[in-house]
């Protein structure tokens, strides 16, 4: 069982500067909601409740945000505005945070391993904010803890991508497993590819599942040429011993982290709600 999800929420956005010089891109806003929040949200709807957040310098309005706010509370209380708050205090009531911060912006692989203390020696899952996954039936984490249960190794969510754009992902390439048209036994990994060395057209997204031992592994790596340390190496360790499941998720998935993205993203929900 699954009981924690771990969010890195350390880098600087510098694509979105000068707006994140001061606010964390995971809680710049689509439509009236942080890109932070609907991660929280589909982890809930996973029923994960404990939430374990890797911040980093000026990060704070985060814990701001996950917190309750008495005063603006008691202004809006029994006032036509007052539900205007009820879908970040229901997160708040529902969710359990704790929060450590990345020493060094060594990578993504170094932000998981600074979570190490907030999970402990069980598996976990992991959300990338700036990734944000729509599916109207059953959300992309809740399928993938349908995977763990049955194959209890690391699971990775992916897409098929441009192959023009491989430098923006890890790449797998992997056996698709007998009876399955969207489950892969993964056997190569390549961090951001150049197009003509990609082992295929498969990126991997911000969502995964991880076993403990991927805290020992990325402990033993060495940052790479860029100075960082990469979940995909480790991940690629795990591969080797046939520990790694690539999951092809229903739904639709916007890059947040790029401002066309999350253009997408804002457009999509402001049409789903009849706004435009």
């Amino acid at each position: 069982m699954i009981r924690k999800c771990l969010f890195p929420a350390a880098g600087y956005g510098t694509r979105f500067l000068p707006a994140t010089k001061a606010v964390p891109k995971e809680m710049l806003p689509v439509l009236n909601k942080p890109l932070l929040q609907y991660g929280v949200e589909e982890a809930l709807a996973a029923n994960i409740s404990n939430m374990a957040i890797v911040t980093g310098r000026g990060k704070r309005s985060i814990e701001d945000h996950f917190d309750n706010a008495f005063e603006l509370e008691t202004q809006l209380k029994n006032t036509p505005k007052e539900h205007y708050l009820k879908e970040i205090t229901d997160v708040i009531n529902n969710a359990t945070f704790t929060y450590v911060r990345q020493k060094q912006m060594l990578g993504l692989g170094d932000a998981i391993l600074s979570g190490e203390p907030l999970i402990g020696n069980e598996s976990f899952a992991v959300i990338l904010a700036d990734d944000l996954c729509i599916n109207e039936d059953t959300n992309v984490l809740s399928q993938m803890l349908k995977l763990y249960d049955k194959y209890q190794c690391s699971i990775v969510a992916v897409e098929e991508i441009p192959i023009n754009e491989s430098y923006k992902y890890g790449v797998i390439n992997g056996k698709l497993i007998k009876n399955s048209n969207d489950q892969y036994l993964v056997n190569e990994m390549v961090e951001k590819p150049k197009p003509e060395n990609s082992p295929g057209n498969l990126g991997i997204i911000g969502r995964y599942i991880l076993t403990p031992d991927i805290f020992q592994i990325l402990k033993q790596m060495q940052v790479n040429n860029k100075g960082e340390l990469q979940i995909t190496d480790a991940l690629m360790q795990q591969a080797k011993i046939g520990k790694v499941i690539a999951y092809k998720f229903k739904g639709q998935r916007f890059d947040c982290g790029d401002i066309k993205g999350y253009v997408q993203a804002t457009n999509y929900f402001a049409k789903s709600k009849g706004i435009i």
